[in-house]
């Protein structure tokens, strides 16, 4: 079962899909907030992340234009502006544990692209 199973939170569905790119990033507007939502096909856990897309060193929204790669057998991405990695499950940064973006569960429901 999964341990998450009694998350208080719903699921809400993003985008479709079709709207997100292999490897890459798209950004979705969700309550305001920009969500950078990367799919991965080849990744064991789902494929499908979703991460804040502000940088919080530069404050800039460009998280979802960053380029993904492993770094340490860890899946990432790499901000556009000062290069510092982020982890797409959890959003921490590799190189300074001070800078985190917040993450989201993410899912693909049939379509759907949901989070939560």
């Amino acid at each position: 079962m999964d341990a998450l199973a009694h998350d208080p939170q719903p699921w809400r569905p993003v985008c479709r899909r079709q709207d997100l790119v292999p490897n890459s990033g798209v950004v979705a507007l969700v309550e305001g907030v920009q969500i950078a939502l990367f799919y991965v096909p080849q990744d064991e856990d789902g494929g499908v992340y979703a991460i804040e897309n502000r940088d919080p060193k530069s404050g800039a929204n460009v998280i979802g234009r960053g380029i993904v790669g492993h770094l340490s057998g860890e899946l990432v991405v790499a901000s556009p502006l000062y290069k510092q990695h982020f982890r797409l499950a959890d959003g921490s940064c590799v190189q300074y544990p001070d800078q985190r973006l917040r993450a989201w569960r993410a899912r693909f429901n049939a379509d759907a692209v949901e989070i939560r």
